[in-house]
């Protein structure tokens, strides 16, 4: 199996460095790693005289929720040139691979063999030498540590659209769609503390702007490449004590509205279900 393959390799690699140089356990290989990494950097400055752009471009990597799990498409460099793919949906390992420093993946999909999700650099968790993958794995938290890892991916990639500072080639209408069309593949139960990336039929949003609720009650386009406009119930306040207005909510506004990150999802109850209009018909 594919994380058999990872774990074995990873340990024959430590294992070697351990015997060679004397370390006295594994943890002593991987900050002696760490360690000889920090002083690379300065190494490879002075030899190479790079000019000090490039290599501020490499080093200052951005403010992520873990060190050594990144998605993709925001990874400039990786350790010891080895990295480890992995999808976030099933926890299942795509690849792992090589790579020269620094990293120019602009283009990278796969499908995870599992799952059978397509997978691009928006959706793909590179795993470096550095991160506890046998610890996770031992305690069965590698699946949440990668879904934590893309949502939160996905909510500074919008926070930067919103205030323009998205790279030249990312469209953030196009990214909107795309990160509510993986939300739909994965199944996942978005957290209620974070603004949302989709926008889905039987769910209800707070504006946190104006204070209104919005329940989605089904689509009224059908856009293959951009998200949908809808027919929606619009509450001014909780929906258990304001009455409605029955409107339809254009794809720009829900665009609009997603990248300047004002929608929170409210919190179903257990007896509350998704309407028979949100099930796909065959």
């Amino acid at each position: 199996m594919a994380t058999i393959r990872v774990r074995d390799w990873t340990k024959e690699q430590i294992e070697k460095i351990r015997d060679t140089e004397s370390h006295s356990s594994h943890d002593s290989v991987i900050k002696s790693l760490l360690k000889d990494r920090k002083l690379a950097k300065y190494a490879d400055d002075a030899a190479e005289a790079a000019p000090e752009s490039i290599s501020e471009s490499w080093t200052n990597e951005p403010d992520t929720a873990f060190d050594d799990l990144t998605v993709l498409g925001e990874l400039s460099g990786a350790d010891n040139g080895v990295l480890f793919l992995w999808c976030p949906n099933c926890g299942n390992e795509l690849a792992h691979l090589t790579a020269d420093n620094p990293l120019g993946l602009s283009v990278f999909e796969i499908e995870c063999q599992r799952c059978l999700t397509h997978l691009d650099r928006h959706a793909i968790v590179a795993i470096e030498i550095g991160y506890p993958i046998e610890q996770k794995l031992v305690e069965d938290c590698l699946q949440d540590d990668l879904k934590k890892c893309v949502v939160d991916y996905w909510d500074r990639t919008l926070d930067s659209a919103a205030v323009g500072a998205l790279d030249a080639d990312l469209d953030p209408a196009h990214l909107v769609w795309q990160f509510d069309q993986y939300l739909r593949q994965f199944s996942w139960q978005w957290p209620a503390d974070v603004p949302v990336v989709g926008f889905a039929t039987g769910e209800t949003y707070r504006n946190t702007t104006t204070g209104e609720y919005l329940e989605v009650i089904e689509p009224v386009s059908e856009n293959r490449n951009a998200m949908d406009s809808f027919k929606i119930r619009r509450y001014t306040g909780d929906p258990e004590t304001h009455d409605s207005e029955t409107e339809i909510l254009d794809s720009t506004t829900v665009v609009d509205h997603i990248v300047n990150r004002r929608l929170l999802i409210q919190a179903r109850t257990d007896s509350e279900s998704l309407p028979e209009s949100t099930e796909p018909t065959t």
